[in-house]
């Protein structure tokens, strides 16, 4: 059964309305019909079995059958600080985190980023919560994970310490603290990850954040490339929580 999300505010207690571009989706793009059944997310983890009732590019009305809890979210809170890569693999880290269960993503300007997006924010920060959005529907997802503005890298170790309850970066010199000890201890509901660009975090960069009270940890032997190494840190956390089992 197809999945789409809607706003709170257009949920009744027997109908729901669905407008924007999930309503063209259902229209143009799927041709749902009237008497169809979907499933719609409220982004708040609340599921609505709905009977489609209405049609038209510009809103769908639906029949709501059933209210149910979805039990599709994590029990750990991953936000991905994810320093800006070339190319679009920021597009693959977003769509592959997102399905794998990270909460929420942060693109992240570091002294070895290579690419630079002044100027094209906007329309970046778009694109990039519309993979977000499309991820979430396929793996039916109950909330609807968010990509952040660029943040510079102190600010977002500053933010990560200030509203996490944990914070990890995984640095190719550490060679004592795992990521999976560190992910067998760790009890809180909230956690960091720091994914460095393809030149890795600068030496002043692993400093600062140390000095913030950020985990370091190594993954292993094998140096990941960045687009890997968000969505394994991800997995291995949301593994020994019991969430990937």
């Amino acid at each position: 059964m197809p999945k789409f999300f809607t706003r709170k505010e257009l949920i009744g207690e027997k109908v729901l309305e669905i407008k924007g571009e999930e309503a063209l989706h259902i229209a143009e793009v799927l041709r749902i019909k009237p008497g169809e059944e979907i499933t719609v997310g409220d982004g708040e983890e609340n599921d609505y079995i709905c009977r489609a009732e209405s049609v038209k590019k510009s809103a769908v009305l639906c029949d709501i059958i059933e209210k149910k809890k979805n039990e599709n979210e994590p029990r750990v809170k991953i936000t991905l600080f994810q320093a800006l890569p070339k190319g679009d693999k920021m597009e693959t880290v977003i769509q592959k985190c997102v399905e794998i269960g990270v909460s929420e993503i942060i693109p992240v300007d570091t002294r070895n980023s290579m690419v630079k997006i002044k100027g094209k924010e906007e329309k970046k920060l778009a694109r990039w919560n519309k993979i977000a959005l499309s991820a979430a529907k396929q793996c039916g997802r109950g909330i609807i994970p968010t990509v952040k503005p660029l943040m510079p890298f102190k600010k977002a170790v500053d933010f990560a310490v200030g509203s996490l309850e944990g914070v990890l970066i995984p640095y190719e010199r550490e060679d004592t603290n795992s990521i999976k000890t560190f992910a067998e201890s760790f009890n809180g509901k909230s956690l960091g990850i720091f994914i460095g660009s393809e030149g890795g975090f600068g030496e002043s960069e692993i400093n600062y954040a140390l000095s913030k009270g950020l985990f370091s940890v190594t993954m292993g032997k094998r140096i990941l490339r960045t687009e890997t190494a968000g969505l394994v840190a991800s997995v291995i956390i949301l593994y020994e929580a019991g969430d990937l089992s």
